[in-house]
C-alpha cells in the first residue's frame, strides 16, 4: 500500500460528508488532488465551491466544476483539506503548499472542516515538518530574528510567492508542544499574515489513510 493510496482512500471516505445543497470549500495539496478527481460525479449536489488557492481553482475548472469567489459566499458547510501533519487532538500543521493563509480563512469559515491525511502524517507533537509562515516581503529579516528568538532555524522559501503576493519562511527544528499558545504569540508578531498552525481552529474530522483501510478521529 504505497502512500498515494492511502491519500485516495482518505479522499474518497472525505466525499461522505457531502450533502445535498451545501457549499463546499476546498482546500489545497497532494491528499487534496485525489479528492477534486473525485467530485465531478457529485457536483450536481452542490449548491456552491470555493478553493482556497489558484491551483486548486484550475484543476476544479479542468473538470468542468465553477468555482465563486469568496466574497460572493456566506457560508461554507463543509471544508476539505489536507495536512502536512495532525495529531490525536486534531490540532494541524499546514502550508507545505503555501495556502496556509486562504486555507485558515476557509477553514475558520466553515461549520465543518473535515481533514484527510495518510498514515505517515499523524504525530505525537506538531513540528516535525518544517513551520510554514505566510510573511509580508519588507518583514522577511525581522520575522526570521523572531523565529531564531523562539528556538527555530528560518528558510526563506525563494522563488516563491503566495497568492495575496507574500514569501514563506519555513521555520525548522521547533517542537510545537502548546500550538494554542505557539499560534496565538507568533501571529501577533508584525510581519505575519498567519502561521500554518491550526489549533485555534483545528479539524473537526480527522479522516486518515492507512494501509488497512481508514481510520476516523473526531470530536
Amino acid at each position: 500500500m504505497t502512500q498515494d493510496e492511502q491519500k485516495r482512500r482518505a479522499a474518497i471516505a472525505a466525499l461522505d460528508y457531502i450533502e445535498d445543497g451545501i457549499t463546499l470549500g476546498v482546500g489545497t495539496g497532494s491528499t487534496v488532488d485525489f479528492f477534486i478527481d473525485a467530485l465531478p460525479r457529485l457536483a450536481h449536489r452542490l449548491a456552491a465551491v470555493v478553493s482556497s488557492s489558484e491551483r486548486s481553482t484550475a484543476k476544479l475548472e479542468s473538470l468542468g466544476i465553477e468555482v465563486k469567489s469568496f466574497a460572493e459566499i456566506d457560508r461554507i458547510d463543509l471544508y476539505v483539506d489536507g495536512a502536512d501533519e495532525a495529531t490525536k487532538h486534531l490540532h494541524l500543521l499546514k502550508g507545505g503548499g503555501g495556502a496556509l493563509t486562504r486555507e485558515k480563512v476557509l477553514a475558520g469559515a466553515a461549520r465543518r472542516f473535515v481533514c484527510i491525511v495518510d498514515a505517515s502524517k499523524v504525530v505525537g507533537t506538531l513540528g516535525r515538518f518544517p513551520l510554514p509562515i505566510e510573511v509580508v516581503p519588507m518583514a522577511r529579516s525581522f520575522v526570521a530574528r523572531q523565529m531564531i528568538k523562539a528556538g527555530g532555524e528560518p528558510v526563506w522559501r525563494k522563488d516563491f510567492v503566495t497568492d495575496n503576493g507574500n514569501i514563506i519562511l519555513d521555520v525548522h527544528n521547533l517542537k510545537i508542544a502548546n500550538p494554542l499558545e505557539l499560534e496565538t504569540r507568533f501571529n501577533q508578531i508584525p510581519g505575519i499574515v498567519t502561521v500554518g498552525i491550526f489549533a485555534h481552529r483545528g479539524a473537526d474530522v480527522l479522516v486518515i489513510g492507512e494501509k488497512d483501510g481508514v481510520r476516523t478521529l473526531g470530536r
